[in-house]
């Protein structure tokens, strides 16, 4: 039988840590979150506790990746600390719910900037449909080629960032930067409201790194270097985020940063004019684009490992004999993004997202407490997350506020992201059935 073929390091899990991470939010939803706070130091705090709570969660899944070395990642800690039908759950969600309404949504984005950018009179759906075959038929290609279209992407996006930086650093004289600000008056109650609110974008900007525990089964040495992408991706893209905030914040103030609509291109227009707003719409498409690479590559990995357990189609577990990846499964991912994009219901896809992907969120950091409870407590070798039980425990109550948060903002949307789930169950007994 073909298996998938060990074929990336360290550097590769990283790369796509952050590729998972980065996309579109951080040019856009620093103004979002700004219209939530209004000083600079609360609104650098939510970013710096959205990092803390990002990072948290890569030291559980850092740990877990050094126990759990297998294809799947997430899919397989689910199976493993609760029950098969827990991790088909996760899985049918993320097929019908978070990672193919998310590429849709992404694809979608992209071929609107890369429109206006080249004047192309390409229809949105289609230009979205192209860039999704192409990634499908590059990660069909091997994981090698895939990993390599995605380090190229991310690495373009990064210099895009760091120029971005500079630009509002060092040709924006002026700063609007005030630590010394004080909120204005309001009860203790009002805001932490705001501050919670402001949490669901800071969030929804820090996910997507969890994507990566799922090409473990590719990694050379999975215990090892997706331990050291997660920290390092992680701790990379929290440097990144402040980095933007900043000079956000530096070039437009807290006020400036809410009242536009989008804050990289105001800060490139004022250090460089229309140019430099181009430029910046030019780094926009990329860094959309490589968070499609990144997902083409990571999310197939989950079907592939439902279908090898007998809960999915079975052709979906099948390994190419040349390219040693799950080329059905890739495949599979790239027509349900693309019929979502060409119907158009990604926007009303995206408001099911975050109550559903946090409650496996959630769920994921209990598994560490299953698996010490298990067996591991006396284990010596291999990554251990600094501060079990506690910071787990921090990480998981902060999922599930998310998902409180989320349905208290968006009932009929959670209900609907819930029910999608709940039918997965009527599925997992139909596949289950057959398998036996």
């Amino acid at each position: 039988m073909t298996t998938l073929a060990r074929r990336l390091g360290a550097f590769d899990a990283t790369m796509i840590v952050m590729g998972g991470i980065i996309g579109s939010g951080i040019f856009i939803n620093p103004a979002v979150v700004a219209r939530y706070l209004d000083t600079t130091p609360l609104i650098i705090g939510a970013w710096l506790a959205g990092g803390a709570i990002a990072l948290l969660g890569a030291f559980i899944y850092a740990e877990l990746a050094s126990v759990r070395p297998e294809a799947g990642g997430q899919y397989a800690y689910l199976r493993d600390a609760f029950h098969p039908s827990v991790a088909f759950l996760y899985g049918w969600g993320l097929l019908l719910v978070v990672q193919s309404g998310g590429m849709a949504a992404v694809a979608v984005t992209f071929a609107r900037y890369a429109n206006e950018l080249g004047g192309w009179p390409i229809p949105e759906w289609l230009l979205a449909s192209l860039t999704l075959l192409a990634l499908t038929i590059i990660n069909c290609l091997g994981v090698r080629s895939g990993s390599n279209t995605q380090s190229v992407l991310m690495i373009l996006k990064l210099l895009a960032i760091a120029l971005l930086v500079g630009a509002g650093a060092f040709w924006i004289r002026e700063s609007k930067l005030d630590f010394g600000a004080i909120p204005a008056s309001e009860p203790p109650a009002g805001l932490l409201f705001a501050f919670a609110a402001a949490m669901t974008p800071v969030m929804f900007s820090y996910g997507g790194w969890q994507t990566a525990s799922f090409i473990s089964g590719e990694l050379r040495r999975p215990g090892r270097d997706l331990a050291i992408g997660l920290l390092a991706g992680v701790a990379g893209v929290v440097t990144v985020y402040i980095a933007v905030n900043l000079v956000c914040l530096h070039a437009l103030g807290p006020d400036g940063l809410a009242q536009t609509a989008a804050p990289a291109s105001a800060v490139m227009r004022l250090a460089f004019g229309e140019p430099g707003a181009r430029f910046i719409a030019a780094g926009i498409a990329i860094s959309t684009l490589g968070f499609l690479s990144q997902s083409m590559l990571t999310a197939p990995r989950v079907y592939y490992a439902m279908a090898d357990d007998g809960v999915f189609f079975r052709s979906v577990g099948k390994v190419h004999l040349v390219t040693r990846v799950p080329v059905v499964a890739i495949a599979l991912q790239g027509l349900v993004a693309t019929v979502i994009a060409i119907s158009g219901t990604y926007e009303q896809i995206l408001g099911y997202v975050v109550s559903t992907d946090f409650i496996f969120f959630a769920l994921t950091g209990l598994t560490l407490f299953v698996f010490r409870r298990r067996h591991d407590s006396a284990r010596t070798e291999g990554f251990k997350a600094p501060g079990h039980p506690w910071t787990t425990a921090i990480f998981t109550i902060a999922c599930l506020l998310v998902v409180i948060g989320s349905v208290a903002r968006s009932p009929v949307d959670s209900l609907v992201g819930f029910a999608i789930l709940a039918s997965g169950l009527v599925a997992y007994r139909w596949f289950d059935s057959v398998a036996r």
